[in-house]
């Protein structure tokens, strides 16, 4: 019951972290309280983009006239799409179980809590309690919808994304609070399945964390869709005594009630550091998150913390990149402290939206002068042809220098784009070396090279 390393969390940073330990010659093992992938793999990332793709198909069925196909009685089965989402899920948690068997990690089923001197304790679903030792402890255990004191969760009637993946059936109306990624990425797949969608964002603007122009864009591909949207509203208030749901929400204009089926509440999330030992071993917190070096060491000698319970962002590749950075530097190698300044984000609505590095206004903030380029997907040919021309990418570069500062996309297929752009700021391309590197034509990626060039004032297709 001895280990070097002992992960508490399976998801995207506790199961990668627990795999690149083992590769390193460590004694490892894993405790999981749930599912063997987190909410990542179960509740989040995957199940969530398998049911936008059952949206997409269903929204090229219903407009295959405009491609010059004539499709008769489409329906949606509500059902079945859950069931396939909820497949796909499945078979992701049974590959990470393989990978735990193949690189010969033992897998603890249970709830842990750290104690003092390297012991964990672990209660099993049967009451059962077993106490472990390890070198070295990761905690990996991620977060949980968050909850607002005038929102509470029902389950049935406002409800989390946990619940908005398994609906036991399609809401006629969905009110959705909070146009994070989660908010914004529900409302559109409701939506393209033919539910009245309403998104209501305490801020000024919807994706608040985005550069402002992919802001403006979404709010107009949102209106033009038919999705209603309220900025700079607050959700006061949800009776769901009657049939449904009296959404009272208070604006710069007064008060107004919308009725709905059913609440989704995106308002975030809450990272699960209660019920793990944190104060019982003298784990420092700050604000909900537990205070970690460059490397993810905390005060206490042994135990580390990554993911969502620590700083930086909360997205699953920035927990495996925390995780095999937490590894490596305990194997006495030298990694890199992680640069979250170069952390795509990538939301998967549609139109997509993918970003990286400063928006414009934060690098005018941090003192900088900016060149800026943009491409519209209308002027793309690539775009026009596959009927996806709204949008567009927008570049940011240093004028002094040509740093590479950000880039902002958001179109079709953006996500899978702005890969290219981290590499690019990685590896200090400048805005120059962007526009002379050829891109291929007709796709969605020149797009780049375009804005940059627009950023220069060479562009071509403008």
């Amino acid at each position: 019951m001895n280990y070097d390393i002992i992960v508490v969390g399976s998801g995207p940073g506790g199961y990668v972290a627990a795999i690149r330990a083992a590769q390193l010659g460590f004694k490892t093992a894993v405790v999981e309280r749930e599912s063997l992938g987190g909410i990542c793999l179960n509740w989040g990332c995957i199940p969530t983009k398998a049911l936008l793709k059952s949206a997409n198909v269903f929204e090229y069925i219903t407009h295959a006239a405009d491609y010059g196909i004539k499709v008769e009685d489409s329906t949606l089965d509500f059902g079945s799409v859950i069931k396939r989402s909820r497949g796909v899920a499945d078979g992701m948690s049974k590959g990470v179980q393989f990978l735990m068997k193949k690189n010969k990690i033992d897998v603890i089923m249970g709830s842990a809590k750290i104690r003092k001197g390297g012991q964990i304790e672990v209660s099993a679903t049967d009451g059962s309690i077993k106490e472990y030792t390890a070198t070295h402890t990761i905690l990996a255990t991620g977060s949980r919808s968050r909850e607002l004191p005038n929102l509470k969760q029902d389950g049935k009637k406002v409800i989390g994304y946990r619940q908005a993946m398994v609906m036991p059936e399609q809401p006629k109306s969905l009110v959705v609070v909070g146009s994070g990624a989660i908010g914004v990425e529900f409302a559109y797949f409701y939506h393209a399945i033919g539910t009245k969608v309403t998104i209501i964002e305490y801020l000024d603007r919807i994706v608040p964390v985005e550069d402002d122009d992919i802001s403006k864009q979404l709010i107009r591909s949102f209106k033009k869709m038919g999705i209603t949207v309220m900025t700079g509203a607050n959700v006061e208030a949800v009776d769901t005594s009657g049939e449904g749901c009296k959404v009272q929400v208070k604006t710069a204009a007064g008060t107004e009630t919308i009725t709905c089926d059913v609440v989704l509440s995106a308002v975030g999330i809450s990272p699960n550091i209660e019920n793990i030992g944190l104060e019982e071993a003298g784990v420092k917190t700050d604000k909900g998150r537990v205070l970690v070096d460059d490397f993810y060491k905390t005060n206490v000698n042994g135990v580390y913390a990554i993911g969502d319970i620590v700083k930086g962002q909360a997205l699953a590749h920035v927990a495996s990149a925390e995780g095999i950075i937490c590894v490596e530097k305990i194997a006495g190698h030298h990694p890199e402290p992680l640069n979250y300044n170069n952390i795509p984000g990538c939301t998967y609505c549609s139109p997509e939206i993918a970003s990286v590095g400063y928006t414009e206004k934060a690098a005018k903030e941090a003192g900088y002068e900016v060149k800026v380029g943009k491409f519209p997907f209308s002027a793309s040919g690539k775009a026009s042809a596959a009927g996806a021309k709204d949008g567009f990418v927008k570049v940011i570069f240093d004028a002094k220098y040509g740093e590479f500062l950000g880039a902002h996309m958001i179109g079709a297929h953006v996500t899978e784009m702005i890969g290219e752009i981290v590499v690019a700021r990685k590896l200090e391309t400048t805005g120059m070396d962007i526009v002379k590197t050829v891109h291929p034509h007709p796709t969605m990626s020149e797009a780049i090279m375009e804005a940059a060039a627009d950023a220069y004032g060479e562009v071509i297709h403008l």
